[in-house]
């Protein structure tokens, strides 16, 4: 439960009134003490995310909000933040009383409905509220999902775990796996993972290890090298991988190395894919050709990991934009979990791979640029793009290579080709302001 990383966790948000037994629900859903639980109203104050293990469901990530009926100043802004999270998550579990629920959390649940969020409700201490009937026959009547428990004696939490199986997304229990659609028993992936400055120390990142690990999964077998190591395997030691799967900075190397003949992907493109719309990323990735002097762009990273000195999203995108572009092209960062809300300052975005946040989280940046109008992108997108290899490093992925070839198709064979990106990039002395 421990290793499982929090983006492929089941998320959980829990919603409700001060003191209607939030954070009891979730230690009496866990059996641990994990939430604080007092009888002082507005315990919880801001969102607290906590990764835990249900029985019967596996590991989940339960995100804990402030009573939506917090009406101070501060009150008010916890709330808001509560209501950011409907954003990222798979499932809401709105915690009322049958004396309690009111307009409050009639609203929450069309904000819900309105985000296609799937949700039930959980109505607390039934060992001393008692039952409304008027109230019931709304709910059932609207065919909504719910449950009586008294978190105090432990009393109904086994349906409550039910129903969050039964409204876990379809697309979260179905896609399970990150290339196991694509690949066969036995296949030989070779994972192309270069140990830069960005590499932590001891070992590899995030998503190759969730790649080697999918393989595994997928009783396919591993090669793990460097860069410099690509050559030799298959030249030298005539071994033929099935498919390469390459850090996204390397792919310019990369590319020249394996035979046309080979499936090449990229991490970066594997996990926009896993993650969010990958079909939709290559959409939208045509817009860079419309970009003019002046024109801003965010680089948005799902994390907040320390910047390194070559640092793919401060130096490196921009810098290839820029030589693409031939613009004078102004960039914004945001880093960590929440989403920059106004975007209208902005002509494209370009987002990390995102394997720190889970897909829903993913899908509602995808789905808030789209509402705003703006095209966005992805990291490893973007660079196969730049360097003209973006039709071959989407070959593995039918849908969103089709999408490709049809937009080329339409716009003309030769597109992008006169001014992609050739060569190794020379880091010294670039001078971008962000």
């Amino acid at each position: 439960m421990n290793g499982t990383p929090t983006g492929m966790r089941l998320h959980i948000g829990i919603f409700g009134k001060v003191n209607v037994g939030k954070s009891s629900l979730i230690n009496s859903l866990t059996n641990q003490e994990r939430a604080i639980v007092s009888e002082v109203p507005g315990t919880t104050t801001d969102p607290v995310g906590k990764g835990m293990e249900i029985s019967s469901i596996g590991p989940c990530f339960i995100i804990d909000t402030a009573g939506l009926n917090d009406t101070s100043i501060l009150g008010k802004k916890r709330v808001e933040r509560a209501l950011r999270v409907i954003k990222k998550i798979d499932i809401a579990i709105i915690v009322s009383t049958y004396s309690e629920f009111d307009e409050d959390e009639w609203n929450l649940l069309r904000q819900l409905e309105e985000k296609k969020k799937n949700y039930f409700i959980v109505f607390n201490k039934v060992d001393i509220d008692k039952r409304n009937s008027n109230l019931l026959r709304k709910i059932k009547d609207k065919k909504i999902d719910f449950t009586d428990v008294s978190c105090k004696n432990k009393v109904g939490i086994d349906k409550v775990r039910q129903l969050i199986i039964k409204n876990a997304p379809k697309d979260f229990i179905e896609n399970d796996t990150i290339i196991g659609d694509i690949i066969k028993k036995r296949d030989l992936i070779c994972l192309v993972t270069p140990i830069d400055t960005g590499a932590p120390k001891g070992r590899i990142i995030l998503p190759q290890v969730n790649v080697l690990r999918d393989v595994l999964d997928n009783f396919a077998i591993n090669i793990v090298l460097k860069e410099s190591e690509l050559h030799n395997l298959i030249y030298k030691k005539g071994i033929r991988p099935d498919l390469v799967i390459t850090d996204s900075q390397a792919i310019y190397n990369v590319n020249k190395i394996v035979p046309d003949d080979i499936l090449l992907t990229t991490f970066s493109i594997v996990f926009t894919r896993y993650r969010g719309d990958l079909s939709e990323m290559v959409r939208n990735v045509f817009a860079i050709d419309h970009l003019q002097n002046n024109d801003r762009v965010l680089i948005s990273e799902a994390c907040t990991h320390h910047p390194m000195p070559d640092d793919i999203g401060r130096k490196k995108i921009p810098h290839w934009i820029r030589m693409y572009t031939k613009k004078n092209i102004g960039y914004d960062i945001n880093t960590g979990h929440l989403f920059k809300e106004n975007l209208k300052p902005y002509k494209l975005i370009v987002n990390c791979g995102g394997c720190m946040i889970n897909r829903q989280a993913m899908l509602s940046r995808i789905k808030d640029a789209k509402e705003q109008g703006l095209p966005i992108t992805n990291y490893g997108v973007i660079i196969s793009y730049l360097f003209g290899y973006l039709e071959r490093t989407l070959e593995p992925f039918k849908n969103a290579h089709r999408v490709y070839t049809n937009i080329v198709n339409e716009r003309g064979k030769d597109i992008n080709r006169k001014r992609m990106i050739k060569g190794n990039i020379d880091f010294k002395n670039m001078d971008i302001k962000l």
